[in-house]
């Protein structure tokens, strides 16, 4: 009996899906660096390298100093639902930038033994997408958090503050 490669999770309900946009809104530091790790964890997303993506946002994370809990929730955007559109457009893309002929494309698994004959016109379609992306999720993430946070007046003062500073406030006073 064969194992099906990719499990469909439950879908995600729309209080779930608004308990995991307030949880990233609400996250402590810069609205900068929020949206930096998000942006960087949706464009992780796009990439064709499956089953890579979380443990790749997690080092991304470590390595830029970005929120944690944001780069892996920009890496989980990409759902089943939407992997194989992101996936097409990704190929065409490439295919298109390489000059490469059109051809009839089937995948018949999400298994890199089945899209490493793409391999070219998938990293670079995914590439100029996934940055496309990023820039969208990053403008998109920053300007909801400094909204989310002008609702409360004490996470509207340290946001102010953060922004004139510059960086987070937090990180400034553990450093003394």
């Amino acid at each position: 009996m064969a194992v099906p490669l990719i499990r469909l999770a439950a879908p995600m309900t729309k209080d779930k899906l608004k308990q995991r946009v307030i949880a990233i809104l609400s996250l402590d530091g810069h609205p900068g660096h929020i949206a930096a790790g998000f942006a960087l964890g949706v464009f992780i997303s796009i990439t064709p390298l499956f089953g890579l993506h979380t443990p790749m946002a997690i080092a991304a994370a470590f390595i830029f100093r970005l929120n944690k809990v944001a780069t892996i929730t920009g890496a989980w955007v990409n759902t089943p639902f939407t992997v194989l559109p992101v996936l097409m457009g990704s190929y065409r893309l490439g295919e298109f930038l390489l000059g490469q002929e059109r051809r009839e494309v089937s995948f018949q698994s999400l298994q890199w033994a089945h899209l490493k004959e793409h391999a070219s016109a998938l990293f670079i379609g995914s590439s100029l997408l996934g940055l496309l992306a990023a820039l969208v999720a990053y403008a998109g993430c920053y300007w909801l958090v400094i909204r989310f946070r002008e609702k409360d007046p004490g996470l509207a003062e340290l946001t102010h503050e953060s922004l004139i500073a510059g960086e987070d406030l937090e990180k400034e006073t553990d450093i003394r």
